[in-house]
């Protein structure tokens, strides 16, 4: 039975009870209605203990359901309806602080690839990815999703794989090389072989990644939880001891009564709530209250590079001519040729030089797929791209870097690097991290080793791990230490997914990331800016804060309460007013968790 289902049928059975009790004047019929309403609810709270307890969790459903029972048992049938309302409703209410986001990867199978192109006897037939068997030859157009791993048959084209890797540059694939499934084909058609069926190639793998990850939650002891035991003890030696020095069985449901946790069960919640709204109106939002809790506690937070740290848009780096050549001449000269490609690096150099420079006009232009541009600019042939292709001499300042190569007339003018830019925010995001006790920041990228290491270094982390696959990020993530955990993992792509399910806590970048990211992770940054992380942090950090003070604060109440209760001056009845009086003090203290 859901909890809001259980909270209406109280309800009704409160106005049922009201009415036959003060206008049809029939105690007995609203004592029979509480009372097998109380029975069931207590029968139905007592198998969800139970299911708690076999997944090794605890909480305090038995001093509610003793509560119940005692009252029930000693006639004060309005203090046990009060208690189930209050129950059932910060039940309810924990459900809405604490909503999954279970949409069972949907956005992460709807962009798998669906259709795939087969030729077979110079015929093209589209058939689904199912039907693919190993050694099919498959048709990928430009522009669409590679479907399954092969290798390439005939064709070159710029392969982006961004996805897959993390790595931003698109790489340059022709004959005989391999393909990953998942990864977007460029500007030219490719024939590949089958080399795996959809089922066992990459894309599928990340899929069945993220389902293992989700399957297997890290154990995790709610705040509340950690006071339940304590609390719970407390509560019945006091009330045993009240019942055995005054033989009285009323003494023990007074006392159970003004023990009834509302703190634990309602004020967390509210607090996880309110911290909750304070992190949507920042532009973060975190799906469940469990989540603001592990986020925390967190102790290690591990980023993806690309487009996360790093925009994930390749940028003009460097422009670098010969010395008979000025830089502005070749900038303009290589953006001019390449304005009508749709090239990533021609679109990143066209709007680089567009800022400062008019572009000059195109009188003719020839493209060769995977080699460069040839352009005629004032009567002058402008090679741009691969080294082999805009000139016959060997370069030997050849840059690590991404980078286009320019020539005039034959002539070698120089090139332009391109890097993933930093965001600027990066480095001082890392800083906050570590001014909010979280000292063990970490990078887990697909990218080369030495482009890490650069990018690491300038934002302030030190521990890199590079070229990773999604199941390589996921064995860093498995052995890092019960002492650095909870761990936060930040990414933004469909490779990320894996990663942000396996971690304590996955945080996307949902600005311009993935959709498939976004619907595995705790939390989603809808701003693109990487300082939202850390101000996740502080704001559940002080949500928490806030969170505990509340609880305690109730708690100390309850305990002067059932003390006075012990005496036998509170009626159970009384008691269960007094305890709403507990549950708004302690309800207005966690709502301060709303504030920024």
């Amino acid at each position: 039975m859901k909890h809001l289902t259980k909270l209406l049928i109280t309800v009704s059975t409160g106005i049922l009870a009201l009415l036959f009790e003060f206008i049809f004047h029939q105690p007995l019929f609203a004592f029979g209605i509480i009372l097998i309403t109380g029975s069931m609810m207590a029968c139905s709270m007592l198998m969800e203990m139970i299911r708690t307890l076999k997944s090794g969790r605890y909480g305090v459903d038995i001093l509610a359901i003793t509560a119940i029972v005692a009252t029930l048992a000693v006639g004060e049938y309005w203090a046990s309806l009060m208690i189930l309302i209050m129950l059932t409703g910060g039940d309810s209410l924990e459900d809405y602080a604490a909503k999954r986001a279970n949409k069972e990867l949907k956005s992460l199978l709807d962009h798998s690839p669906q259709i795939a192109h087969r030729l077979l006897n110079d015929s093209l037939s589209d058939i689904r990815v199912e039907q693919i068997e190993i050694g099919d030859q498959l048709v990928v157009k430009p522009g669409e999703i590679i479907p399954v791993d092969g290798k390439i048959l005939s064709g070159e084209s710029a392969v982006d794989e961004a996805s897959l890797t993390g790595e931003s540059r698109p790489v340059n694939k022709s004959l005989g090389d391999s393909v990953m499934s998942g990864s977007i084909n460029g500007e030219s058609s490719l024939t590949i072989q089958a080399e795996k069926t959809a089922a066992d190639s990459q894309y599928q793998m990340i899929v069945k990644l993220v389902k293992e990850s989700q399957t297997q939650p890290a154990h995790f002891v709610r705040m509340a939880d950690r006071y339940a035991v304590p609390f719970t003890i407390a509560a019945y030696v006091i009330a045993g001891a009240a019942w055995f020095f005054s033989k009285d069985p009323t003494r023990f449901a007074e006392v159970l009564v003004v023990a009834s946790p509302c703190p634990l069960i309602l004020v967390a919640p509210i607090a996880l709530v309110a911290g909750m709204n304070r992190s949507s109106r920042n532009g973060i939002v975190i799906k469940t209250g469990t989540s603001i809790e592990k986020i925390a506690d967190a102790k290690t937070v591990a980023f993806d590079k690309t487009g996360t740290i790093t925009k994930g848009e390749l940028s003009v780096a460097q422009v670098v001519a010969l010395s008979s050549t000025a830089e502005d001449e070749l900038l303009v000269l290589a953006a001019s040729a390449e304005q009508e490609s749709s090239h990533i690096l021609a679109r990143s150099l066209v709007k680089y030089a567009s800022k400062n420079h008019s572009l000059k006009k195109v009188s003719s232009l020839e493209e060769t797929t995977g080699a460069g541009v040839k352009a005629v600019i004032e009567g002058n042939t402008i090679l741009v791209g691969k080294p082999s292709f805009v000139t016959n001499d060997i370069i030997e300042d050849i840059p690590e870097q991404t980078a286009v190569y320019v020539s005039k007339d034959d002539h070698y003018l120089g090139y332009i690097t391109f890097t993933d830019s930093v965001r600027p925010e990066a480095k001082q995001t890392m800083s906050q991290l570590r001014k909010l006790q979280i000292s063990h920041l970490l990078m887990l990228t697909g990218d080369h080793q030495k482009i890490a290491e650069e990018i690491a270094s300038e934002v302030g982390i030190t521990e890199v791990h590079s070229e990773c696959l999604p199941q390589d990020k996921i064995e860093v993530l498995k052995r890092l230490p019960e002492s650095s955990r909870p761990v936060i993992m930040v990414g933004d792509g469909v490779n990320d997914a894996p990663s942000l399910a396996v971690a304590d806590i996955g945080i996307a970048m949902g600005a311009h990331g993935s959709s498939a990211a976004s619907e595995t992770a705790d939390a989603v940054i809808l701003k693109d800016d990487l300082e939202k992380v850390s101000k996740a942090v502080k704001i559940s950090k002080d949500t928490m804060k806030i969170a505990k003070q509340s609880v305690l604060i109730g708690i100390a109440i309850c305990t002067i309460l059932m003390l006075i209760a012990s005496t036998g001056v509170i009626p159970a009845l009384f008691g269960a007013v007094l305890q709403e009086v507990v549950d708004t003090v302690s309800i207005l203290s966690s709502l301060r968790a709303r504030n920024d």
